[in-house]
């Protein structure tokens, strides 16, 4: 597998950004830049990892593209589709959503999301967005979250088999689906699980910890990696048995040497299992 992490780190040139990522440890990276910005300075970044051996993992996109509004619908949809493009011509391995929310929290959780409708207009939106990009060198793929679809893998099967498109495949967030106790204490188990169903279909994977507070009632906390009690390296084993080449990125850290302590973290715990430029 490849390790990397969603902070571009700081830099001054697209050069600087390549060699702090490789120095970091990384061999696959979240593109820092997005379809808003400039076609030269993004051919500028995409050669710079070219050069370094460093592959793309991700495009993010974080927009509600399920929004009540229908103005900032349609904006975050054309952003949508406009990512899924830049991925493309990136040759990244996904570009990355949530579902969206129907609630104020373009991410939160809310009763709505998981009605027959929330269903039928996830299913309806992720087909548009594949439809107008008509991608080929890359996928679409939906994070899981605790609190709107897909919340496990028998969920995001079934989202594949609704939405019937090619380019649908998976974003691996194992800790996002960590949403009971039966989860977090079985968590073994449950990358079985994942790994069984989802398989090949995995394009990226997030990777932090999780934490069970002791207070009542269940309390389950996302921290950084070897801060709570999840079998990081299992989950990084069965991920690497499906793909040597599976991305596997840090993230929801606050500034550069949070990044750099948990990477090197990561890379003792990982020691074998992780490509290295």
């Amino acid at each position: 597998m490849r390790l990397g992490t969603s902070s571009p780190l700081k830099h001054n040139s697209p050069e600087e950004w390549a060699q702090n990522q490789v120095k970091l440890g990384c061999s696959t990276v979240v593109f820092p830049l997005s379809c808003n910005d400039d076609e030269k300075k993004i051919i500028a970044y995409k050669d710079a990892a070219d050069k370094a051996g460093i592959t793309i993992a991700e495009v993010g996109i974080w927009r509600n593209a399920l929004a009540a509004d229908p103005d900032e619908r349609k904006a975050n949809m054309d952003y949508c589709v406009n990512q899924l493009k830049l991925a493309d011509f990136l040759n990244a391995r996904c570009a990355v959503n949530v579902a969206g929310s129907f609630g104020p929290r373009w991410d939160g959780g809310y009763k709505a999301n998981f009605t027959d409708e929330a269903w039928k207009k996830t299913v309806a939106m992720v087909q548009e967005i594949i439809d107008r990009a008509n991608v080929k060198n890359t996928y679409f793929t939906l994070e899981p979250m605790p609190w709107m679809v897909p919340t496990g893998p028998r969920e995001y099967l079934r989202l594949i088999e609704a939405v019937d498109r090619d380019r649908f495949a998976i974003h691996m967030d194992i800790i996002n689906m960590i949403s009971s106790a039966e989860r977090y204490f079985h968590a073994e188990e449950f990358i079985d699980e994942c790994a069984l169903l989802l398989g090949k279909r995995i394009r990226s994977c997030h990777i932090k910890d999780v934490h069970m507070d002791e207070r009542y009632t269940i309390r389950l906390k996302e921290c950084g990696p070897g801060d709570g009690e999840f079998p990081l390296r299992y989950y990084v084993e069965k991920m690497n048995e499906l793909d040597p080449d599976m991305p596997v990125i840090l993230e929801h850290l606050n500034t550069d040497e949070q990044y750099i302590k948990y990477m090197n973290y990561l890379k003792e715990q990982l020691n074998g299992l992780y490509k290295t430029l």
